[in-house]
């Protein structure tokens, strides 16, 4: 009787024990919502094909009618993509309209002696294409591609002038206006001499076709007067965030990776993707939603976001800026859909404590990089795990002339440097995430948030410098500030950690100084008087939009109209610069003549994150909720 006695207080004592470590465990949420969206978005057809602007994609029977250019010559552009011009390719395509779901779409090619204009309307699971020549000689032809993607499985015919595609779940007819094309096995060409119009699901008379897409861009421009007080401004962000939407095929999710030119199936980088979702927050709920839960699902084993993933890979070794918690509260604020917040939390939590668990050197934060064995791998990742290159990718600003005088702890693969920007943003991420927890009910975490909140901000006051009125990154090896000045060191107006008289010195003394930040076209990576920023080579000296965004998110922390006004203006008309020349949203920008896209200096000339340059503006507009605005008062 005594031992069974001890069995029986054995077995209650795990079965405790057990019970309450499945209390403490993170359970994800389940529910249909996600799946929904899903089917919402991975439907109808679209440009949903990464390779090429000129491919017409029906989801989900991944269905393409690829548009191809044979010039007399008989070279063939197979693929099409914006902005590659700057690139040494031979094509040059201008970007015009382009609704999100496909419904209307606009652009014109230029390559070789062919200008053309494509047009299409989409309806439900019908397509129209309307292609204008504007320029060709003769024997110049289009090449139209039947083709079915991704491994899907289906049969194609073509006979004369109807191509029939029978897949699985059904049968999709496209009808050539054209008696005599000429036909291969696999394609059909048409000659350039007039204009071409096909249709997909009912056939249509050129007329009809051409009816059918007017009606669809007219409708599309009226849906835009709702942002008159910023038109120009939103014609840019909204354009290029919906040419650079693309379907994954492996994971079955439409996302927008920052740029065509960086993807071979699909790509990911951790801040750009966060920010891409604030943008489309504007005016799409469920876009904004997909690639904020599409990065933060890509959390690594080890409990981070990841610097980038992509099809077969991901950077284990290294993350990116704290950005997502703070982009996923101001996401909630325009749309309070509480399974958004659930879908998230548990992975923006994991993150959030991964950093001060691995990057924190005496209650300062650093950029670091993890060893990991990446196989077989060729990739960078494989090669600069470890060491220094790859922390400074952990910062998202990889060649900035911050790190050059850095020193590198090849024992803990530790930046001995304590980082300023990195620093501000966590104690944002931890503010912002508590907020989030709050609303979920959250009380404990909410709280343990706040804490490692407050820790970090003691810690950042111990980095500014009252003699030279600015935060500065600190040598943990000498104990010296770092006088390599960058648009970061702004970054604790966005933690809210300086008073008014410490936040109005930073302005007066360093944005508005003319040998360090302020000039005609604000603001560069690094200060104008350093050595590294006559190299204007990618972040060294050039303008990046994310920087001048969080800066701006800073500002409106204190009181501070001028310096707000003045950077929202220079930071618009930087953008629409370059896009009302030609149509271009660059990754980065020349800080003397404000020019982007240049190949030499790592510029890609259609990469969505410049976009933030004028989403500043439609913030301040009030297209969107204050970002000042605490969740609990939310209405």
């Amino acid at each position: 009787m005594y031992r069974m006695k001890i069995i029986f207080l054995i077995f209650f004592t795990l079965l405790f024990f057990v019970s309450c470590n499945l209390e403490k465990k993170q359970v994800n949420y389940i529910g249909k919502e996600l799946s929904e969206m899903n089917d919402r978005l991975c439907k109808s057809w679209n440009t949903w094909n990464t390779r090429s602007v000129l491919s017409h994609v029906l989801l989900p029977e991944c269905f393409a009618i690829n548009l191809a250019l044979k010039d007399q010559s008989g070279n063939v552009l197979e693929e099409t993509l914006i902005g590659r011009d700057h690139f040494g390719s031979k094509e040059r395509v201008i970007a015009g309209p382009h609704a999100y779901d496909g419904s209307y779409t606009e652009l014109e090619v230029e390559w070789h002696n062919i200008k053309l204009r494509v047009q299409s309307a989409a309806l439900k699971n019908e397509l129209f294409l309307l292609i204008s020549p504007l320029k060709s000689m003769p024997r110049d032809t289009l090449v139209i591609e039947p083709r079915v993607l991704w491994d899907r499985k289906a049969e194609i015919k073509i006979d004369q002038n109807v191509i029939i595609g029978q897949t699985q779940s059904s049968t999709i007819k496209v009808y050539i206006n054209e008696n005599k094309p000429t036909t291969t096995s696999n394609s059909l060409h048409v000659a350039l001499d007039k204009k071409i119009a096909i249709s997909a699901g009912m056939r249509k008379s050129q007329e009809e076709i051409e009816d059918i897409i007017k009606k669809a861009k007219v409708k599309f421009e009226s849906e835009r007067l709702k942002y008159s007080k910023s038109p120009e401004v939103f014609d840019a962000m909204q354009t290029v965030l919906a040419w650079t939407t693309i379907f994954d095929p492996n994971n079955n999710r439409v996302i927008n990776p920052v740029s065509r030119t960086f993807s071979n199936d699909w790509v990911l980088f951790g801040w750009d993707t966060y920010f891409a979702a604030y943008m489309l927050s504007l005016d799409n709920k469920d876009l904004a939603y997909a690639n904020a839960i599409a990065i933060t699902k890509e959390i690594t084993s080890r409990g981070f976001i990841p610097n980038n993933t992509q099809h077969g890979h991901k950077s284990e070794d290294r993350t990116e800026p704290q950005v997502g918690s703070i982009v996923v509260r101001e996401i909630y604020k325009k749309y309070q859909e509480k399974w958004f917040l659930q879908e998230v939390y548990n992975e923006l939590l994991s993150w959030n404590r991964w950093r001060a668990a691995n990057r924190d050197i005496d209650g300062y934060l650093v950029h670091g990089t993890d060893p990991y064995d990446y196989g077989n791998s060729k990739s960078r990742s494989a090669t600069e795990s470890g060491k220094m290159k790859a922390a400074k990718w952990e910062s998202g600003m990889d060649n900035s002339p911050m790190w050059d005088d850095a020193v590198f702890d090849t024992t803990s693969h530790r930046m001995l440097l304590a980082d300023v920007g990195l620093m501000s943003l966590y104690i944002a991420d931890c503010r912002s995430l508590s907020e989030i927890a709050d609303i979920l009910g959250k009380t404990d975490e909410s709280k343990e948030l706040t804490g490692r909140a407050e820790k970090y901000a003691n810690k950042l006051q111990t980095l500014w410098d009252d003699q030279f009125g600015l935060y500065l990154n600190k040598d943990l090896v000498t104990g010296q500030f770092s006088y390599r000045l960058s648009p970061t060191l702004f970054y604790p107006l966005l933690a809210k950690v300086p008073d008014q008289d410490q936040a109005s010195r930073m302005i007066k003394e360093h944005f508005y100084n003319a040998d360090e930040f302020w000039g005609d076209y604000i603001m560069p990576s690094i200060a104008r008087n350093d050595k590294g920023y006559s190299d204007n080579h990618y972040w060294r000296g050039r303008i990046w939009a994310p920087l001048n965004f969080l800066v701006y998110l800073g500002m409106r922390n204190y009181d501070l109209p001028d310096a707000k006004k003045d950077l929202v203006e220079k930071s618009k008309n930087l953008l629409l610069k370059t896009w009302l020349e030609e149509r271009h949203v660059c990754e980065n920008y020349h800080a003397d003549n404000g020019r982007g896209g240049e190949a030499e200096t790592w510029s890609d000339a259609f990469y969505n994150w410049g976009a933030l340059l004028g989403f500043i503006d439609l913030i301040e507009k009030g297209y969107v909720p204050s970002p000042q605005l605490p969740l609990k008062d939310l209405k």
